[in-house]
C-alpha cells in the first residue's frame, strides 16, 4: 500500500457547519505539507484558503450543499462565485426530486449550466447514492456523461450512508471514458481508500485519511 499515492487521490475535507477559519487553515496546511490531491472547504472560505496557499494546493468546494434542492440560478450564482474566489474545482449536488421525478433532461441542464459556471474548472457531480435506486443510479450516470460534468461522485456525507464499492463498480459500468469517480462518505480506513481506488476511483473525498497517516507517524504504527 502506497501511502502517498492514496493521499495523492484525497479531497482532504472539513464541511462542518461550525468549521473555523483556524480549522480550515489546518487542513490546508496538512493538504499542502501531504500533497493532497485538493482540500474541500465551505464556499465562505475559499478566497481567504486560495490566498493562503496560492499555487500550492487546490481548492474545492461544495455547490448546493448537502441537500440540492437550491434552484439551478442559485447553483450557477454559487459556482460563478467561488469560481471568481479562486475555487479549482466544484462539486455540486444535484436535485434528488428531479431524479426521483425521472426529470432527467432539467437535471442534466442543471449541471451544463453549472459546468459552464465553472469556466473550466473542475466539476464533479454528487448524486446522492444512498437516495437512489440501482436504475435511478445508471440514468445518473448517462446523465453526468452527457453533461461534460468532469466526476460523478457518490455522496454528500450528510446524508443516510456514503460510498460503496457495489456503487463504484455499477459507476464503472456505465459511465462514459470522459467522466472519472470519486466515492465520498465513510472512507474512514487506508483499506478503504486503497479498495475503493483499485476499483476505478480518482478521487477520495474524505476528512479521516490524513487524520490516520499522522496518527501513524506519532505512533510509529
Amino acid at each position: 500500500m502506497d501511502i502517498n499515492k492514496i493521499l495523492s487521490h484525497c479531497d482532504h475535507t472539513l464541511l462542518a457547519v461550525d468549521a473555523t477559519w483556524e480549522q480550515i487553515k489546518g487542513i490546508c496546511d496538512d493538504g499542502m505539507k501531504y500533497s493532497t490531491a485538493s482540500v474541500c472547504i465551505p464556499a465562505s472560505f475559499v478566497k481567504q484558503a486560495k490566498e493562503y496557499v496560492g499555487d500550492k494546493l487546490a481548492i474545492c468546494t461544495v455547490i448546493g450543499f448537502p441537500n440540492g434542492y437550491s434552484t439551478p440560478a442559485a447553483k450557477v450564482f454559487e459556482a460563478a462565485d467561488a469560481v471568481g474566489n479562486g475555487a479549482d474545482e466544484i462539486d455540486m449536488v444535484i436535485n434528488v426530486g428531479k431524479v426521483k421525478d425521472k426529470k432527467y433532461d432539467e437535471v442534466l441542464e442543471e449541471i451544463k449550466a453549472v459546468k459552464a459556471a465553472c469556466k473550466g474548472k473542475i466539476l464533479k457531480v454528487i448524486i446522492e447514492t444512498c437516495l437512489l435506486t440501482d436504475e435511478e443510479k445508471i440514468e445518473m450516470c448517462k446523465v453526468v456523461t452527457k453533461s461534460g460534468a468532469d466526476f460523478i461522485k457518490t455522496s454528500t456525507g450528510f446524508s443516510k450512508g456514503g460510498a460503496t464499492r457495489e456503487d463504484i463498480a455499477l459507476f464503472a459500468a456505465n459511465i462514459g471514458e470522459n467522466v472519472k469517480m470519486k466515492a465520498a462518505g465513510g472512507i474512514r480506513s487506508l483499506d478503504d481508500a486503497q479498495d475503493f481506488l483499485n476499483l476505478g476511483c480518482e478521487r477520495l473525498g474524505t476528512s479521516a485519511i490524513v487524520k490516520l497517516v499522522k496518527n501513524q507517524e506519532v505512533t510509529g504504527y
